[in-house]
């Protein structure tokens, strides 16, 4: 069996990683040989898929910001629309990644309508599109859907699609994360002390606009609560020399770590961090978290202005029940006033600290309510369905 993976950033590449993995297992227990290829980054490959392209450091949000990466999405598509045409696989599987994943797919379902395309965690449509037609493409192109949130199946089956709910595939990984008490030794971090994580990027301008004001903030909470102690996971090495700089910059006492990112935040008491798959991650944890995000205030005035821009939600905690568990703070709201005031609320509020819990405990619930391997079942639909 050779299947095709196609995903892009840094979150797709983890989850790419995760189903590469259980697909090789799922193939091992039904004596089915099986090679993987595709787009995609590390996770993808130490799991043993062959890439044809990294795609980890190519993605952004906005107009402008898109512009760097307009040319090199182009090529890889185009490199995977030619590689596909020689090398044609039993299945692809795409993984988000909506642009380039949306123009592989129509190409190849022009010319091979039969090879079946499988959509894993689809595009947030269910949450804001400005582009009705993309919808439309995807219901077009896409055989089969594997949902992972709740509402995700629900709209995707009233367009007519032919949906599964598989559950949340980071409930998988969370459960091979380290104990507090384990990563807090490993980091010399004592039970009284306070530890807070900053979270700002897996794109390129996600450091332009985020990291500024996280470390702004962790500087004015560092000066009021000097023992509390910061860290900062690198999601991509080349990011390593302009964090640097503006840690620097506002002489910010905080220890970078290139590593596993869940033996950071297992230890945390708080995380301030842009909305993204690692707020799941830190949910499943029940670390308490400030969500922000901000992009070019131009692209933001046209997405509100032109393309009626409006979200319930933007942290995917949220999303999951379409109710607030965890404080969001979207553009002009991300302010270093806002943050500090908020992560001192969650440090030392206990009232909100169990609300927090177990508003945690019942988005878990709904992520996880089988006993069995979300990545598992992920793998087994795929298989059956291509036998």
């Amino acid at each position: 069996m050779r299947l095709f993976i196609s995903t892009g950033e840094v979150s797709g590449d983890l989850q790419g990683g995760l189903l590469v993995k259980a697909l090789f297992q799922q193939a091992e227990k039904l004596n089915i040989p099986l090679e993987i290829e595709g787009l995609g980054g590390k996770k993808m490959a130490e799991a043993g898929a062959k890439l044809i392209a990294d795609t980890t450091a190519i993605g952004s949000v906005g107009l402008w910001e898109s512009v760097p990466f307009i040319i090199p999405t182009l090529q890889i598509q185009n490199k995977a629309k030619k590689y596909l045409q020689t090398h044609l696989p039993d299945a692809i599987i795409l993984i988000d990644y909506v642009g380039p994943n949306l123009a592989i797919a129509s190409s190849l379902k022009k010319k091979y309508p039969n090879t079946p395309i499988i959509w894993y965690i689809g595009p947030q449509f269910w949450v804001w599109t400005p582009l009705g037609q993309d919808v439309e493409q995807l219901v077009k192109v896409t055989d089969k859907l594997l949902a992972i949130f709740p509402e995700e199946a629900k709209f995707y089956q009233e367009k007519g699609m032919n949906v599964t709910y598989v559950g949340h595939p980071l409930t998988d990984r969370i459960k091979k994360a380290p104990s507090r008490e384990t990563a807090r030794k490993k980091l010399g971090i004592q039970e009284t002390e306070r530890m807070i994580v900053l979270l700002p990027a897996s794109r390129q301008q996600e450091l332009k606009y985020l990291l500024p004001v996280m470390v702004e903030s962790a500087k004015k909470i560092q000066a009021k609560f000097p023992t509390i102690k910061f860290y900062l996971p690198i999601s991509l090495a080349k990011y390593k020399q302009e964090i640097e700089k503006v840690i620097n910059q506002n002489q910010l006492k905080i220890t970078l770590f290139e590593g596993e990112t869940l033996e950071i935040l297992a230890g945390a008491d708080l995380a301030i961090t842009k909305s993204g798959t690692v707020n799941l991650e830190l949910g499943l944890l029940k670390i308490p978290q400030i969500v922000i995000y901000k992009v070019n205030k131009l692209t933001m005035w046209v997405a509100r202005k032109i393309l009626n821009f409006s979200i319930p939600f933007m942290s995917p905690v949220n999303l999951v029940s379409m109710t607030e568990i965890v404080p969001e703070l979207l553009q002009e709201k991300a302010t270093v006033e806002n943050i500090t005031h908020l992560a001192e609320e969650l440090l030392f509020n206990s009232s909100r600290q169990h609300q927090l819990n177990q508003d945690y405990a019942t988005m878990i619930k709904v992520l996880d309510n089988q006993e069995d391997s979300v990545c598992d079942r992920v793998a087994q639909e795929i298989i059956n369905y291509i036998l």
